[in-house]
């Protein structure tokens, strides 16, 4: 098996350059280096950004890969397309506003040539706002295959900017697909229902950028809807059964009702 990566991120003209610096930065300082970075501009991107990624692909030892689409498309769009351009079939996947542990690589590529068998490996996230060191909290996720398949029918068994996962496996089930807040768990499910093996790491990979504007985001009527027809797209893949779904769309329609004081609580001491 050839163990070369890709790094595949997708960018849009809201980041901010900041973020997208101390990303990189994490990439450039990792024990294991990738092979390349893809990174998918999503539609067009303000003269700041650009110009911070300009600097970056300038200073970058890795080989860097721009793919830059017209319009934007949405993050699971953006994916579908930055898949197809890298380069090798072990693909690692990061957020351009997250930061990297120094060995996050090392760690799963170790885990990929112990197990050649595997198609994903995540780990565990720990959640953060403004500097890393205001933890806000830490989302850990199931370690073996079967609890991970277990838990994928309710909740989503792997942190999405942790993964590292084979291209083929993705491909396999037709890449990712438009499905507003669910792009991930519709892959999850696509690929675990075709017979894909997963892990996650005991350890957090990632620091993940959240906060009080992530868990406003979840709440209300408008979110709700864009959640319940997420779900139903991955009722249709017949992984997850119609109980699944109404208990999911319940539990969902109780947290976006929520005040915002008690859904941050619900946030940082049930969901994580």
């Amino acid at each position: 098996m050839d163990f070369r990566f890709s790094v595949l991120l997708s960018i849009y003209v809201k980041e901010k350059p900041e973020y997208f610096r101390k990303c990189m930065d994490s990439i450039f300082a990792q024990t294991l280096l990738p092979d390349e970075i893809v990174l998918v501009e999503d539609g067009p991107l303000t003269e700041e950004l650009e110009q911070r990624i300009d600097a970056c692909e300038k200073e970058s030892k890795i080989p860097f890969k721009r793919v830059k689409l017209k319009k934007n498309q949405g993050l699971g769009l953006a994916l579908a397309a930055g898949i197809k351009e890298c380069s090798y079939e072990l693909i690692a996947r990061m957020d351009t506003d997250d930061i990297c542990v120094p060995d996050r690589f090392k760690m799963q590529i170790k885990s990929f040539q112990q197990n050649p068998q595997l198609d994903i490996v995540g780990g565990h996230i720990v959640e953060f706002e403004g500097e890393i060191t205001n933890k806000l909290s830490e989302r850990k996720v199931p370690l073996t295959d079967r609890e991970i398949r277990k838990y994928q029918r309710q909740r989503s068994a792997f942190n999405h900017m942790t993964v590292m996962y084979k291209k083929s496996s993705v491909l396999k089930v037709g890449n990712y697909k438009n499905a507003l807040l669910m792009e991930d768990d519709l892959l999850w499910c696509e690929m675990l229902h075709a017979g894909a093996r997963g892990m996650n790491l005991d350890t957090p990979l990632v620091y993940a950028r959240t906060g009080m504007a992530m868990i406003q985001r979840r709440g209300g009527w408008k979110y709700f809807r864009k959640y319940c027809r997420g779900r139903k797209q991955i009722l249709k893949t017949g992984y997850i059964t119609k109980m699944d779904y109404g208990i999911t769309c319940l539990i969902q329609l109780m947290v976006s009702l929520m005040p915002l004081k008690i859904r941050t609580i619900f946030f940082q001491k049930v969901l994580r």
